[in-house]
């Protein structure tokens, strides 16, 4: 390996990992030095493993041993690593001091930088979020006046980690994957649903095969749920998913168990100007339409007649595969056609048999 300047940026693998430091492979007689609490997460979790590569900046040399960061901070950013860092894109790690005019006070090793409001915090932040005291991390904007001038950015910070997350999330959230994550929020159009901290959006059409009216009888916050990723739109970061797509559908069998001239109970499910939708089984919806029902006219209406959860019994007219639609009738007003058949038939064979003459003698 050639020899390296403080600042100079390498992309090492590692080789081990021992306590609170992490060994890089350097393809020389010795390794880099790396503190593990730069790769740590809040709470405790190294995200890296040993085989995996990292971003790293040398530092300089301390016990023989050559030093990395990720970010310069402390002792370590001296005007020439800053200088380095603002050339080179080089995280630095800063201790917000104060608030001034127009933003924020920011100390980084014995330098002094100025970040502005627009600059501390993501697109989405919290206007009463607390910084000042605050260790975060920035990126150098500009460097004047031999370092007397610095001005730095946290958003970027935060938006490349950002980019690179969402980019992490497009490799695994495809359309057709089956994920699990955990309801965070109801709407009346849907649920927001954490999926490894990203928000998708379950809407209320795709959570089961019936209607569902009132979304917190169904869902409720922190419940946590398996569905399907249905559509992705990584430019606007917005991902839909579906619980009823895993439910197998009903209508691919409905044939097997409903036939046309068949009565069957069943529950009205919403009631339209034109008429009611009867719910047959799960899944399964059917129109009775309301020409088709006794005492109703163009100007009558429904709702006051009918109510949502009535039962109510109907006979199938046609069933239509193609469009998943089932053209009903009430029952009543089939069986009454029934009945008057039936009595017609018996006044026929009446008639057939009739003898006038044998009427006669019983009546003397």
């Amino acid at each position: 390996m050639k020899n390296l300047e403080p600042g100079d940026e390498i992309n090492a693998q590692i080789v081990a990992i021992s306590g609170d430091t992490i060994f890089l492979d350097l393809n020389s007689k010795s390794e880099g030095v790396l503190a593990a609490s730069e790769l740590t997460d809040d709470k405790g979790v190294l995200s890296v493993q040993t085989g995996d590569f990292v971003k790293a900046f040398f530092t300089g040399y301390k016990d023989g041993a050559m030093q990395f960061t990720t970010r310069i901070s402390g002792e370590k950013a001296d005007k020439s690593m800053l200088e380095n860092a603002w050339k080179n894109g080089i995280p630095v790690e800063g201790h917000v001091e104060k608030e001034i005019k127009g933003g924020y006070e920011v100390k980084i090793g014995s330098a002094r930088a100025f970040c502005p409001y627009s600059q501390m915090g993501g697109r989405r932040r919290d206007e009463n979020d607390v910084v000042i005291g605050k260790h975060l991390s920035f990126l150098i904007q500009e460097y004047k006046e031999d370092g007397r001038n610095i001005l730095v950015s946290n958003r970027a910070i935060l938006e490349a980690e950002h980019k690179a997350e969402i980019e992490k999330l497009r490799k695994t959230l495809t359309e057709g994957t089956v994920v699990k994550g955990t309801v965070q929020s109801l709407q009346s159009y849907g649920a927001f649903v954490d999926i490894n901290g990203f928000q998708a959006l379950l809407p209320v059409s795709e959570i089961r095969l019936s209607r569902v009216e009132n979304i917190e009888e169904v869902l409720s916050v922190g419940q946590e749920v398996t569905a399907k990723v249905i559509r992705t739109d990584w430019d606007r970061e917005r991902v839909s998913i579906s619980t009823k797509a895993l439910i197998e559908n009903p209508w691919d069998s409905v044939l097997t168990r409903l036939s046309v001239g068949q009565k069957i109970s069943g529950t009205i499910s919403r009631i339209a100007d034109f008429g009611l939708f009867v719910t047959l089984e799960p899944g399964i919806d059917g129109l009775v339409h309301a020409s088709t029902i006794e005492d109703v006219s163009r100007n009558t209406n429904l709702r006051k007649k009918f109510r949502s959860g009535q039962t109510m019994d109907v006979e199938i007219l046609s069933i239509d595969t193609e469009t998943n639609r089932i053209s009903l009738k009430p029952a009543t007003a089939a069986k009454v056609q029934d009945d008057s058949e039936e009595y017609l038939n018996n006044q026929v064979d009446d008639a057939e048999t009739y003898n006038p003459f044998a009427a006669l003698l019983k009546k003397k």
